[in-house]
């Protein structure tokens, strides 16, 4: 009896620590995206792109276009919402036609990514202070892009 309940309590630990692992690690996001925008000091052409962490428990977010005709390896801050969220998607800062990469954020996790405002996304801000920015979200795709 002991016995049972020894391996039972071991298996359940087990199962709570796999979990508590698979719900930390973030999946890729795979978006196509419509218009030029930034990311970091990068400016990325429009196309499928998929945006993952580099490894699990870094800071470093990649971005890279299916065909390969555009990536960029940004840093981030972690970001916490207050519920998980239900769909994988990116957010988009947007001071007229200039789109700049925000947020990253993997459905089912309360926890995200953001990107620090670069020197020139603050310059354009100030710029643009007389227009109305706005932000930009999109889903991402239910197809991943082949890797």
């Amino acid at each position: 009896m002991k016995r049972r309940t020894f391996v039972m309590t071991s298996l359940l630990l087990l199962s709570l620590t796999v979990a508590a692992q698979v719900v930390e690690a973030q999946e890729p996001v795979i978006v196509n995206i419509p218009f030029e925008f930034v990311a970091g000091k990068l400016t990325l052409p429009p196309g499928e792109y998929r945006v993952e962490k580099l490894e699990k428990g870094s800071a470093v977010v990649m971005i890279h276009r299916a065909d390969q005709r555009g990536a960029a390896l940004v840093m981030t801050l972690p970001a916490q919402a207050k519920e998980p969220q239900s769909k994988s998607k990116l957010v988009f800062n947007r001071y007229g036609n200039r789109y700049f990469l925000s947020q990253y954020w993997s459905a089912g996790s309360s926890s995200g990514r953001l990107l620090p405002k670069s020197a020139r996304e603050k310059e354009i801000s100030r710029i643009a202070r007389n227009e109305t920015p706005g932000q930009v979200t999109l889903v991402s795709s239910l197809s991943p892009a082949p890797r």
